[in-house]
């Protein structure tokens, strides 16, 4: 007993019948369509006559007008044959099933035979609903089997076989004459509508196949679009942070030196005087990072059209602010301090090297600092590329500016260590420790160690930013360093 599980899972593989994908119609289809059908007339048309002239046509009873109309229809079937194509293919082997019953010798011509080839490819390649095409496909195939052997053993066919067997001289061969002329049709038959349902099973898939790859490029665009959006997100994160940094330290030192201008003023006119300088030195600083860093901004892809040079543009002209630029102008000395040429680097020229120098400007008469390298002789600090120095001279900045603003404490560390980590990633090490204690109402946003912690992700860096268990407060980051960091400076 055969089982027809395994035979209909092999048909439901063969026509795809699990993928649930429906092939889109193409622009314009019904129009070409239509042209191919009238084109398919206008041959089998052609083709009829050249038939009748040659004689061939002689033994068909059957009226002009009746050919003419049988070779109409037909013709009229491929006009939607993307449009329902299951509707084709069995509109298709109905005509025919009748028409070579009728008719044998119109439907005997080539024009004909190539047009139910195009509908049988058609109901394949274009059906929508894979597992109905697998009951379609499966009838069709029975019904041609059943009246090809109807028409053999009751109708004409196996006269015409003895026919022509019989004006035929014998055969050589190895089998009967008319048994090789049975399973001559037959194969013919076989190979005509098998080789139509392979074509349009290879047309499906070469468009799925398609359709596939088409997805992948529009989810590949998207994605790349999110990643676009992602690193302007995060240029506008080290944005922020470099212009907090910047801002903070400096308006810190500026606060804290008016305010000592301020208690010496009467009594001590150099005390006071050397303030206003530092003052003086500090705005004037203040002025030259944030316009290097907006050069720095108008020279790295972030045109005039992108969002960031818009929020640049804003900051520079907005109501109550005074831009970077125009406080530049306010005294020669200044201008010459502040200005940056199209070239300046992300970094704003900022780097270990200038360290001791930040560490020495927050000394002031009631607070001291101390700065110290322990550098791994095998890993200089010079190797350390100019991405990481910067981020290694903002976290110093904010961490003093933050002693300054919110501690109690009189005096800071600054060690600046370098060497290399269990994998032998070199990494460079900075830790500002102070003995205080938070000074009360002065807490402030947070942002400025939000900062700190997104600077250190974005290196894969190490943070540690808290109380220290003996008293005071430790910032201690660490960030390796190695090919790819030099390759990002």
């Amino acid at each position: 007993m055969i089982r027809l599980d395994p035979v209909w899972s092999r048909l439901n593989r063969l026509f795809d019948a699990e993928d649930p994908w429906i092939r889109p119609l193409p622009p314009g289809y019904l129009r070409a369509d239509i042209t191919l059908a009238v084109v398919m007339f206008a041959c089998s048309a052609l083709g009829i006559e050249i038939l009748r002239s040659m004689g061939v046509l002689a033994g068909e009873s059957a009226p002009l007008w009746a050919q003419y109309l049988s070779m109409a229809t037909a013709a009229a079937i491929l006009a939607i044959r993307r449009r329902f194509p299951l509707t084709t293919g069995i509109a298709a082997t109905l005509h025919l099933l009748i028409l070579g019953s009728v008719m044998p010798l119109v439907m005997g011509q080539v024009s004909q035979q190539v047009l139910y080839f195009v509908a049988v490819y058609s109901s394949v390649a274009w059906a929508r609903d894979r597992r109905v095409l697998v009951g379609v496909a499966t009838g069709i195939a029975a019904a041609l089997g059943v009246w090809l052997a109807w028409y053999l053993a009751l109708g004409s066919g196996m006269q015409q076989i003895l026919d022509a067997v019989s004006e035929t001289e014998p055969g050589s061969g190895l089998f009967p004459a008319v048994p090789s002329y049975l399973v001559y049709t037959a194969l013919i038959n076989i190979v005509y509508f098998g080789g139509a349902a392979a074509l349009g099973i290879a047309a499906w898939r070469s468009a799925h196949r398609q359709a596939v790859l088409a997805e992948q490029a529009r989810t590949i665009e998207v994605q790349a679009e999110s990643l676009r959006d992602a690193a302007v997100v995060e240029e506008r994160l080290r944005i922020a942070r470099e212009l907090h940094d910047v801002v903070a330290h400096h308006i810190a030192a500026i606060g804290v030196q008016a305010g000592a201008a301020r208690r010496v003023m009467d009594r001590s006119p150099e005390a006071t005087a050397e303030a206003l300088r530092t003052i003086e030195g500090s705005s004037r600083s203040a002025v030259g990072e944030m316009r290097s860093l907006l050069g720095a901004l108008r020279s790295d892809g972030l045109g005039p059209g992108s969002d960031t040079s818009a929020a640049t543009r804003d900051a520079d002209s907005g109501t109550g602010t005074v831009s970077a630029s125009r406080t530049a102008d306010l005294t020669d000395t200044a201008s010459t301090s502040a200005s940056a040429s199209p070239t300046t680097s992300r970094t704003a020229g900022h780097g270990l090297s200038e360290l001791p120098e930040l560490v020495a400007s927050h000394a002031t008469a009631g607070f001291t600092t101390s700065y110290d390298v322990a550098a791994d002789p095998e890993h200089p600090v010079t190797d350390v590329p100019p991405l990481i120095g910067s981020s290694m001279y903002r976290t110093v900045q904010e961490a003093l500016a933050n002693v300054r603003r919110h501690s109690t404490a009189s005096r800071a560390s600054v060690v600046l260590r370098t060497g290399e980590r269990t994998d032998h990633t070199p990494y460079v090490e900075v830790e500002i420790l102070d003995e205080g204690r938070p000074r009360p109402g002065t807490s402030g946003s947070g942002l400025g160690q939000l900062g700190m912690r997104e600077r250190v992700r974005s290196h894969h860096g190490e943070c540690q930013i808290g109380p220290r268990v003996t008293g005071g407060y430790r910032v201690r980051v660490r960030l390796p360093y190695g090919a790819d960091d030099w390759e990002r400076k």
